[in-house]
């Protein structure tokens, strides 16, 4: 993927936008200086440029019963088992996001369980039943310390 440049003005938009996903376009355009019609247009290139890539709504799982929250390292039995094993493990439910990583492994997941029973099945039933995956490794999470969105103030124009 190619490297989006961005001008003060963009860097703006997304601050903004990074700490209110819901803030009205036009009061973005008035703290930026700019036309409401030129704000649309800014952050309709940002998006068919796949800077930004949508909105969501952020939950806390623990407030939903979901008190385990876990990081799985996989192991594959050939990396050429890379693709359908990511379908695979795309179809498992409890898992919220999946990383291709360096090091031990293959593969990273991080996924959400009600309970450690929860958890074991998920492991055992979900990932461990995948073909080609031969071993896991569980890192269990005591407590998420925070979280943040992305810094954007490193990107120089």
């Amino acid at each position: 993927m190619s490297r989006t440049s961005l001008d003060a003005i963009d860097r703006k938009i997304l601050k903004y936008l990074i700490g209110n996903a819901r803030m009205p376009f036009l009061e973005i355009a008035r703290e930026c200086g700019i036309s409401g019609a030129a704000i649309h247009q800014r952050i309709r290139k940002l998006q068919e440029a796949g800077v930004i890539q949508g909105s969501r709504l952020v939950v806390d799982p623990k407030t939903m019963g979901f008190d385990v929250c876990a990081y799985v390292n996989v192991t594959l039995k050939d990396p050429q088992l890379l693709t359908p094993t990511m379908e695979h493990l795309r179809e498992v439910p409890e898992i919220v996001e999946a990383h291709f990583i360096t090091g031990k492994g293959s593969l990273m997941v991080k996924l959400y369980c009600v309970d450690n029973e929860h958890l074991m099945r998920t492991i055992f039933e979900g990932i461990l039943r995948i073909p080609g995956v031969s071993a896991t490794e569980t890192i269990l999470s005591m407590q998420e310390v925070f979280q943040r969105p992305i810094n954007i103030d490193f990107i120089e124009e």
